[in-house]
């Protein structure tokens, strides 16, 4: 069947009907008209219009199709997903709209991006549940969104490029409830992109680090962030349609606020005192 021409909602349940061992192998194909008959209709409007989204899925196959370089396609791919499915937070939390882009809107990206390997355990590759529905942080698509929204910089996506650069990034620290704090996310992308966190272990012991160290109202109280401003990112949600996502720059994002300068450095040598500390696997006192 085509392509829905609108996002729709679906159900957690639904979509685990739907997730058969012989699917996620790739065996067999997903039902759509099943799916279709069990989604809840979104408004027939720009906002929720799914041929932009399919647009930057087709060029992040074209620019990435090759299996080394599968996992290079989150960072150009997550800031402008954000762009191009405008939402509030709250829309974001709703899973049914992840499922339903997934199952029905996308699957082969998902197949694409998140093939499983074979093994003596599982010989015929199979892609995780979790990457079609699942919990935010796993889940194919709203990881991406949830990356760009937590780690961008006010309208400036280039930290969330960075983070969406780290495979351990996205698969630890996405995780984190600190990281709703803003000035902590900008603060622990400040070490990776000075070189003093380099490898994927080094990304799990900072975090670890960091989230064992305090909590959110810790970091607040150490490193107060400013107010966002919900006008500023409404407006942004409804001059969606203005223009096409660009390929080869990045958009911009919501221009409400960015992380106070001031707070940022003051986490920065925290968080350089905790990693120095911090047990990372296979680190000895002659590779540091």
């Amino acid at each position: 069947m085509a392509t829905p021409e609108y996002f729709a909602l679906l159900l957690d349940e639904v979509a685990a009907k739907h997730l058969t061992v012989a699917v996620l192998q790739g065996c067999e194909t997903l039902q759509d008209l099943a799916i279709d008959r069990s989604c809840e209709a979104l408004p027939a409007e720009t906002r929720w219009a799914t041929e932009p989204v399919c647009d930057l899925l087709e060029e992040a196959v074209k620019r990435f199709d090759d299996d080394a370089a599968r996992t290079a396609a989150d960072a150009w791919l997550a800031p402008r997903l954000h762009a191009a499915l405008r939402l509030t937070r709250g829309e974001a939390a709703d899973s049914r709209l992840w499922n339903h882009l997934a199952l029905r809107v996308a699957p082969h990206y998902v197949f694409w991006r998140h093939q499983g390997r074979s093994s003596l355990v599982q010989p015929v590759p199979t892609v995780n549940r979790s990457r079609f529905s699942g919990p935010f942080y796993s889940q194919a698509f709203a990881r991406l969104w949830w990356a760009a929204e937590l780690f961008r910089d006010g309208y400036d996506y280039r930290p969330a490029v960075t983070a969406c650069g780290n495979q351990d990034v996205l698969n630890t620290v996405l995780r984190l409830e600190i990281i709703l704090h803003r000035p902590v996310a900008q603060a622990l992308l400040r070490l990776l992109e000075q070189g003093t966190v380099r490898t994927g272990r080094d990304v799990n012991a900072l975090a670890q680090a960091v989230n064992v160290a305090g909590t959110t109202l810790m970091f607040e109280a150490i490193a107060p962030d400013a107010d966002l401003d919900p006008d500023a990112y409404r407006s942004w949600i409804e001059s969606v349609g203005d223009g096409l996502v660009p390929l080869d720059s990045l958009p911009d994002g919501p221009d409400d606020g960015r992380a106070p300068l001031g707070a940022v450095k003051a986490l920065v040598p925290l968080f350089e005192r905790l990693f120095a500390d911090a047990p990372v696997r296979g680190r000895t006192a002659a590779s540091e």
